[in-house]
């Protein structure tokens, strides 16, 4: 079988999906991972095909208009209006990702498309190629639930139709997102228009499209009022490849006193990451502890460090986090699992997105400090999380149990065979 999986954002965007394109060639299927043109060395080395995707949302993702999404938002309407305001400059790049999936798609000749959201195309291209295909993504988002409301949104006590208010309004913002987009890629591909009423999770006939969702149960329980065609399957980890070795200067610092917390943003450093890296030195340096700083491509400025501090780009998670302390970092969906995995307690400094929504789920599970917020980050805010988390034991002891429970949890396998079974039942058809 060959899988095209396709999906648009940053490395926490494109890694898991690297890992669950792994999990299913080893199990012998061919698979072409279409993202952004930056990622691609990272696809390559590790044995899938890479399909073309212009660099111009990660381009975007850089510019201060970016910045200020990330660093003014603070709840799904507050998103909102930012997304509006990004809209004129955001539409040709949404035309070109569009072309660019297509072409990929289409040349490939897949037997089976899994998209991210972002990439909702993907859900078009697969009835326009007559094949199965299934939506793949990180967090708890647009299937309506009374359990809780929908990311972005206030914890009201409003009651369960509240809940599922909010998810309802969240898929009609994504339809309403993509609405031109899809109406004219159908009509210039002869496919009939979609039908009134079509959402998120069913395609043009009405079917349920099957929805993988790689996060733990652990983590965040599945409601029990979820449809089927909903799959919790466990996180999608991207293990290290065999060669890779730390350099030398790591390990000495390593090895050169007690394990250090770790500090990384990813490309969530903001405007202004001269003040954020300052903030980190200061804090670290009360809190009396040692640090492994990863300025990433997010840009945090570690030009001089304290001797209690060393500098990496990047390390890869699964080596580094089990030789720390702890784990401090902006509640990516990724790094966050991550951290739980290796057993470690968290600190989560978050900007925007649902990056407010983990820090929560690792303040709730009593593994982590209380949420905080990198707009109003302090630098005695920072100490004090890192403190009670290098010195609290039950937190500890909550952290390395939860990490134990998420290691033997196999998510590649649990959503290959979702995947595998799609396959079964076209083949049936």
């Amino acid at each position: 079988m060959h899988i095209f999986i396709t999906t648009l954002g940053s490395r926490g965007d494109v890694q898991p999906y690297i890992a669950l394109g792994r999990r299913a060639m080893d199990a012998g299927h061919r698979v072409t991972l279409c993202t952004c043109e930056k990622f691609k060395p990272m696809i390559l080395e590790y044995g899938l095909e890479y399909g073309y995707m212009n660099n111009q949302f990660m381009e975007l993702m850089q510019t201060d208009m970016a910045h200020d999404l990330m660093e003014n938002n603070n709840n799904i309407f507050d998103t909102i209006k930012s997304f509006i305001r990004m809209y004129k400059q955001v539409e040709p790049m949404q035309w070109a990702a569009i072309d660019d999936i297509t072409k990929a798609a289409m040349s490939a000749k897949p037997d089976l498309i899994l998209y991210h959201p972002k990439s909702f195309i993907g859900e078009h291209i697969a009835e326009k190629l007559s094949i199965p295909k299934a939506i793949g993504f990180l967090m708890p988002m647009m299937v309506p639930t009374s359990d809780h409301p929908e990311i972005g949104f206030p914890n009201l006590p409003l009651g369960r139709w509240y809940n599922r208010w909010t998810s309802r309004i969240t898929r009609l913002i994504m339809k309403q997102s993509s609405r031109k987009y899809v109406k004219a890629w159908r009509k210039q591909q002869g496919l009939k228009p979609l039908p009134r009423g079509s959402d998120f999770l069913h395609d043009a006939s009405g079917q349920p499209i099957d929805y993988l969702l790689g996060y733990s149960q652990h983590v965040c329980p599945r409601p029990d009022d979820w449809p089927d065609h909903v799959h919790v399957t466990g996180y999608w980890t991207l293990a290290r490849q065999d060669d890779w070795q730390p350099p030398d200067d790591l390990r000495a610092f390593l090895d050169a006193g007690h394990p250090p917390v770790y500090v990384g943003f990813g490309s969530m450093s903001g405007r202004d990451p001269k003040r954020l890296t300052d903030i980190i030195i200061k804090a670290v340096k009360q809190a009396n502890v040692r640090a492994v700083l990863a300025t990433g491509w997010g840009g945090l400025d570690a030009a001089e460090l304290p001797d209690c501090m060393f500098k990496i780009d990047q390390a890869p998670h699964d080596w580094l986090f089990p030789r720390c302390s702890a784990v401090i970092h902006h509640g990516g969906a990724g790094t966050t699992a991550a951290g739980l995995r290796a057993g470690k307690p968290t600190v989560i400094c978050a900007f925007a997105f649902d990056q407010p929504f983990w820090a929560k789920r690792v303040w709730e599970l009593g593994v982590g400090s209380k949420p905080l917020r990198q707009k109003k980050l302090t630098v005695d805010q920072l100490a004090i999380a890192i403190g009670e988390v290098t010195n609290n034991p039950t937190i500890k002891q909550n952290a390395a149990r939860l990490g134990e429970q998420l290691r033997v949890e196999d998510g590649l396998t649990n959503a290959l065979q979702v995947i595998e079974r799609l396959m079964v039942k076209k083949n049936e058809s």
